[in-house]
């Protein structure tokens, strides 16, 4: 069997890695496409590196708009000269969608989408745009397989993997902490994203936050884990930071005690400051509480406001169905608004550790893996 996988950020290579072990492990299966380190890690070579394709925002993609144009053109040739058994995109839409629609153009292979968009949070009539483009979906949280079915497309639930990944132990945390040089202090989480225009952004905003944090708190430790394409800028963006922080980054250490330590990191923290994500939900496997705060570019704030049919971004309040976790999104998202927003999160969680209980339940802990799930569910409809 062949398949063609595409992936575009540092969450999608996570998924189509589980997908690719579920895959090998249910069939005979080489893979072609375009791979982060993870899922080159299950035996891809990747046709370009896949931190070109990682780009959010409107305004953000315009200046990129011509290269990206190129690498999707080079994507779909290199689909239909490798003519897969099926063509596997996973999240990143903007550039996931049009692959699969060049594709369907020319050539009756089989495609399946892997992460269904968002229409649950703003522009539900792009589910109407998938018949003819997609056959399939794999989707990741429990409200998304009816609104992509009523629009004609089938659609698994697949669950997502955070559900069953490995938590550390407690020997473990007090084994980091060890190693750290972190004592008992409370430790604060920052993750501003992981793409290189979020932390651009988000990283001076988080940064003059934590200098009003630690003023109030110098007890308190800063921890960063980072991905490998953002290690430089995290270091440097946090060079002068207070809290003394522990940068965990790829390129310092071998890749499986790389895993091994962001895992500890995880669950050795006390709270989280972190960027809109897909986070969220590592931060729920841990039970850790936390911030949110997300800002786009102002043009594009202007035109997804717009758009927007949800109140909350978060996927821990979207999944339990709850506001536990607090945001400050656009406007809101300033060091003056986060500093106390932290603040008062290390003093209080509120209903958060419910909220994130009630999310791992919906996303399937304790059943198989999703992974496993997914690769069941291409080959059930192949």
């Amino acid at each position: 069997m062949r398949v063609f996988l595409v992936a575009g950020e540092a969450s999608g290579d996570r998924l189509g890695a589980a997908l690719m072990a579920g895959l090998k492990s249910l069939t005979d299966v080489e893979f072609s496409g375009i791979a982060g380190p993870l899922m080159q890690a299950e035996g891809m070579t990747s046709l370009f590196p896949m931190d070109e394709l990682s780009v959010v925002g409107i305004a953000e993609i315009l200046p990129k708009y011509m290269h990206l144009r190129r690498r999707l053109d080079q994507t779909v040739a290199a689909v239909l000269a490798a003519q897969p058994d099926v063509l596997i995109t996973i999240d990143s839409p903007e550039f996931s969608l049009r692959l699969a629609r060049k594709v369907k153009a020319v050539s009756p292979i089989r495609t399946v989408h892997y992460v269904a968009p968002s229409v649950w949070a703003w522009r539900p009539k792009r589910a109407q745009k998938l018949p003819g483009v997609v056959d399939q979906v794999l989707a990741l949280l429990p409200m998304e397989p009816p609104l992509i079915e009523a629009a004609g497309v089938a659609c698994d639930l697949v669950g997502h993997p955070v559900g069953t990944e490995p938590v550390a132990t407690a020997d473990e945390v007090a084994a980091f902490k060890t190693r750290h040089d972190l004592g008992g202090a409370p430790i604060l989480m920052v993750l501003p994203g992981s793409r290189g225009g979020e932390v651009t952004r988000l990283g001076p905003r988080f940064g003059a936050a934590l200098a009003r944090i630690c003023s109030a708190r110098p007890d308190l430790r800063i921890v960063l884990p980072t991905t490998g394409p953002r290690a430089a800028q995290i270091k440097e963006m946090a060079r002068d930071w207070p809290g003394r922080p522990v940068i965990i980054a790829p390129d310092d250490m071998s890749s499986d005690t790389y895993a091994h330590e962001k895992m500890c990191a995880f669950a050795a923290a006390d709270r989280a400051l972190a960027a809109s994500g897909t986070v969220s939900l590592e931060l729920a496997a841990n039970d850790t509480p936390m911030l949110i705060a997300y800002d786009v570019s102002w043009l594009s704030r202007q035109i997804i406001s717009r758009m927007l049919i949800t109140d909350t971004l978060t996927l821990v309040n979207l999944v339990s169905e709850t506001r536990a976790v607090p945001e400050l999104l656009g406007d809101d998202c300033t060091p003056d608004k986060i500093a106390p927003a932290v603040l008062n999160l290390l003093e209080d969680p509120g209903d958060q550790h419910a909220a994130m209980r009630l999310t791992m339940e919906r996303l399937g802990r304790g059943g198989p893996p999703p992974g496993l799930r997914a690769a069941e569910a291409v080959l059930k409809r192949l």
